[in-house]
């Protein structure tokens, strides 16, 4: 009975831990994106989640945020656009990203893998930073790209560890500009967050 009872409560509480997982908050709105003071007022516990991930594996607050704000532009459940046949027979989607982070089913993977956190999903705000920050740690230790470099970091981020180095970015005009958007973006946030209120209680990795 003892055994069956702890078994029970185990599955309680890993479900319970499942659910809470999957909480999303709503984005803000548009004409907050571009003002990170904005984004934390709308929901205070991105900023803390930032810092607990900037704590952890080192990429500032405002990169992070830039991040997210160009992959999925704050919402939970993004995906990439499904293409359609004839105009109207939907066909598979050409990548498997997904979340707030945008992550890839196989990098994702990676990251449950290397962090132990199986219970991630990329539809919580925490589980998402927490990934870019590992991800732009692995830049920084296979590509030599510092943390604050926010350029270069997207770089690999996009194209993948082994796609920066082959220099894959060369033939796209298209994403340096999106690199200098986001690189030009974690700036202003940077700027920003002196003038912020910012939350109290902030949970710094690993006392959380």
């Amino acid at each position: 009975m003892n055994r069956i009872f702890k078994n029970t409560l185990l599955f309680l509480i890993l479900s319970a831990i499942f659910l809470l997982s999957g909480c999303a908050s709503s984005p803000p709105p548009a004409r907050a994106h571009e003002n990170i003071c904005d984004i934390i007022a709308h929901d205070p516990s991105w900023y803390r989640a930032a810092k607990k991930s900037e704590s952890r594996w080192g990429t500032p607050v405002s990169i992070q945020i830039a991040f997210v704000r160009q992959e999925s532009s704050f919402v939970h459940n993004a995906r990439p656009p499904r293409p359609t046949l004839f105009g109207f027979i939907p066909m598979p989607r050409k990548s498997s990203a997904f979340g707030y982070a945008q992550a890839q089913d196989g990098t994702w993977d990676d990251y449950r893998r290397a962090t132990g956190n199986r219970l991630a999903r990329r539809t919580n705000i925490d589980d998402a930073l927490d990934f870019i920050g590992w991800y732009n740690s692995v830049s920084n230790q296979r590509n030599g790209i510092a943390l604050t470099d926010a350029f270069n970091l997207y770089l690999n981020y996009h194209e993948g560890h082994t796609g920066f180095r082959n220099r894959t970015y060369n033939n796209k005009p298209w994403l340096i500009n999106v690199a200098r958007t986001v690189e030009s973006r974690a700036r202003a946030y940077e700027s920003q967050i002196p003038n912020c209120r910012l939350p109290s209680g902030l949970c710094i990795w690993p006392f959380c």
